[in-house]
C-alpha cells in the first residue's frame, strides 16, 4: 500500500505522525553545524519512533482519503488492516519504510527503530549538502640574507703620487663622456616607457568601447503610454490568517454540528462549527488557536487527561 509513502510525505509538513493503534513517528530537529576542521552540516530533522502513542490523530488518515479519494471512515478501514498485517510481520521480519527508517523487535521483545538517516526532512534544508572547506594555504617569504660580503661602493680618490701631473683636458673629456652616456641611457629608457604606457593606454580604450557596446542602450521609439487602474488592497487582505483547531468530530447535519457545540460550550470550550471537510461534512472544534503550541496542549490534555477522542487539524 501506499501508507509507507504517505508518511514519508507527511514527515516534511508535521513533526509527529501517528498510525492509529500502532504508533507515531516524530522528527527532532537540529541546526547547522561546522567542525573544527572545517567540515559543515546543513541544518536536519532525525526520525524516532515511540509506540506508545497510539491515538489517532487524523493526520494520516485525513491525508490518505485525500491522496486516494475516498472517505476519511474508508481510509481508517483500510490503515487498521494495513497494521493488523504490520504487526504479524513484525513477529518474524524486519518492517521497512522507505525512507524513513527500519522497525525490528529486539531481544527483549520490544520494537526498535532504526532510523536511515539518508533523507532531510527539514524544508529549510532544501538544496543545501555537507561539505569540507580545504584549508587556506599560506605562502610564507623567506627573509633575503643580508650580503656579509658588502662591497664598498664609495670611490676612494688615489693618491697623486708625487712628482705626477694630469692634463685638465682629460679631466673635461671624462666629463663629457659620462654626460653622454646618461643622456643616452635616459633617452633610451624613457622612450621604452613611453611606449610602454602608450600600449597601455591603447588597450584601456579598447576594453572600455567593448563595455560600452555591451551596455549600449538602443532607441525604438516611443510607445503609447498604458493606463493601469491599480486599486490598494486592505493589508489584512494580503495575508489569509492561520489557525490550529482540535477538532471533536464531523456531522453531516448543521443540527446536530450545533447541538455538539452548545454541549462543548457548557463544557467550558470555546467550541465552534469551522467548515466542511472533503466530504461535506461540517467540523466541530473543541477550539480554533492561533498558534500550533496552544493547539498542541490542548490535544494532549484531551487525550491523555480527559480520555476523549480528538484531532488536530492546521487550517489555511
Amino acid at each position: 500500500m501506499q501508507i509507507t509513502r504517505y508518511i514519508q510525505e507527511l514527515l516534511y509538513q508535521h513533526e509527529c505522525v501517528t498510525v492509529p493503534h500502532f504508533g507515531a513517528f516524530l522528527t527532532r530537529s537540529f541546526g547547522a553545524r561546522v567542525t573544527p576542521e572545517g567540515q559543515f552540516s546543513p541544518p536536519h530533522k532525525e526520525v524516532n519512533f515511540n509506540q506508545l502513542l497510539t491515538a489517532n490523530d487524523g493526520v494520516l488518515a485525513h491525508y490518505y482519503a485525500l491522496k486516494e479519494s475516498i472517505s476519511y471512515e474508508q481510509a481508517l478501514r483500510l490503515i487498521e488492516k494495513e497494521v493488523s498485517s504490520w504487526k504479524r510481520r513484525l513477529q518474524t521480519q524486519t518492517l521497512r519504510f522507505p525512507g524513513v527508517g527500519e522497525l525490528r523487535l529486539n531481544a527483549a521483545r520490544k520494537i526498535e527503530f532504526i532510523p536511515w538517516g539518508k533523507v532531510n526532512f527539514d524544508l529549510k534544508a532544501f538544496g543545501l549538502t555537507e561539505f569540507r572547506r580545504d584549508p587556506l594555504i599560506t605562502k610564507t617569504i623567506p627573509k633575503l640574507m643580508e650580503n656579509s660580503n658588502k662591497e664598498d661602493l664609495m670611490f676612494t680618490p688615489e693618491k697623486k703620487e708625487s712628482g705626477s701631473k694630469r692634463s685638465p683636458l682629460l679631466k673635461y673629456a671624462a666629463v663629457g663622456i659620462i654626460g653622454v652616456a646618461l643622456l643616452s641611457a635616459s633617452y633610451y629608457f624613457g622612450d621604452q616607457y613611453v611606449t610602454g604606457e602608450r600600449i597601455l593606454a591603447q588597450e584601456k580604450a579598447q576594453q572600455q568601447i567593448e563595455k560600452n557596446v555591451q551596455e549600449a542602450t538602443f532607441d525604438l521609439g516611443s510607445l503609447d503610454p498604458i493606463e493601469v487602474n491599480v486599486v490598494a488592497t486592505p493589508e489584512e487582505e494580503l495575508y489569509e490568517q492561520l489557525y490550529f483547531s482540535v477538532i471533536a468530530g464531523s456531522f453531516r447535519s448543521i443540527e446536530n454540528a450545533e447541538k455538539k457545540v452548545r454541549q462543548l460550550i457548557q463544557d467550558g470550550f470555546p467550541a465552534e462549527v469551522i467548515g466542511n471537510n472533503v466530504e461535506g461534512l461540517h467540523r466541530v472544534a473543541y477550539g480554533r488557536y492561533e498558534t500550533k503550541k496552544e493547539a498542541i496542549n490542548m490535544l494532549y490534555f484531551l487525550k491523555y487527561t480527559l480520555k476523549e477522542e480528538a484531532w488536530y487539524l492546521e487550517e489555511k
